[in-house]
């Protein structure tokens, strides 16, 4: 159970802050939710309480992880399919996952992708959410300005 303050992660959306648990009916039916403001983009999300579980919710990673993400981004890109269709469904899986660790190999593959034989429009989209869900986290983590969670992303990629 999370509260009020905590900075978490919701899968495929990023970082954000609980900023509320509200009781709300929604379709006839009275649920639990937790409101959470996403720092980038002045979005908040309701997150059913009783799905938390499945969702993946999770608190995000320490200052001394978000070194280590960044060593994931300074690495060699990974071994990925050939075919663009497996490629794109196994990084859609690693972003799915929530793990950061995960996003980040997916932002540094395809970033280090698109430097050498470019990209196909739906991978561009991929690598731009994963790279916003990846910011969204080190902005929270780091207690830093969007801009500077950037280019510390960029510049860590070789």
């Amino acid at each position: 159970m999370f509260n009020i303050g905590d900075k978490v992660v919701y899968p495929m959306h990023g970082a954000g802050i609980i900023e509320a648990i509200e009781e709300k009916e929604i379709l006839g039916k009275k649920r639990k939710y937790y409101i959470m403001k996403m720092p980038l983009g002045e979005m908040k999300v309701m997150i059913p309480l009783d799905n938390v579980e499945d969702i993946g919710l999770r608190e995000i990673i320490s200052l001394t992880e978000v070194d280590q993400v960044m060593a994931i981004l300074n690495d060699d890109i990974s071994k990925m399919p050939q075919n663009w269709n497996r490629r794109y469904r196994a990084n859609m899986d690693k972003i799915k996952s929530g793990d950061i660790y995960e996003v980040a190999m997916v932002v540094r593959n395809l970033t280090l992708r698109d430097r050498e034989k470019g990209l196909s429009t739906g991978e561009k989209k991929m690598l731009a959410n994963a790279k916003q869900i990846l910011i969204s986290e080190v902005v929270l983590a780091g207690n830093m300005e969007e801009k500077t969670a950037e280019e510390l992303v960029d510049t860590s990629i070789q």
